[in-house]
């Protein structure tokens, strides 16, 4: 006897919920399918008939939750690279030489 491949549909459910292109129509549909009193274990059943209600509504509330923390995860990475550090740049022009008393043109750049 073979068993139903939950875990594959259950894959397979995610990797759409997951895929921006296709997001929000699979949240659509299983709108529909949990506002349709037509489904896999019809609602007029007590108590069984919500259970794959309930497993859907937790499935597309994990989902989305999830691709909401990936997505602002990943705003926030965007503003942290795009902050760009200035550094503190300090020139002397020119120094003295006190045992000589030559000038001596000096270029330098510290940055800090």
């Amino acid at each position: 006897m073979t068993t139903f491949p939950l875990k594959t549909l259950y894959n397979w459910y995610r990797e759409l919920v997951a895929n921006p292109k296709y997001r929000w129509w699979i949240v659509g549909g299983t709108l529909l399918y949990l506002i349709n009193p037509l489904d896999v274990l019809p609602d007029v059943l007590p108590i069984v008939g919500q259970i794959d209600d309930a497993v859907l509504i937790t499935l597309v509330a994990t989902e989305i939750s999830s691709a909401i923390k990936d997505r602002n995860a990943m705003l926030k990475q965007q503003r942290n690279e795009s902050k760009t550090v200035t550094p503190t740049v300090k020139i002397k022009d020119v120094e003295t030489d006190m045992a000589s008393g030559d000038v001596v043109e000096v270029t330098a750049v510290e940055v800090v």
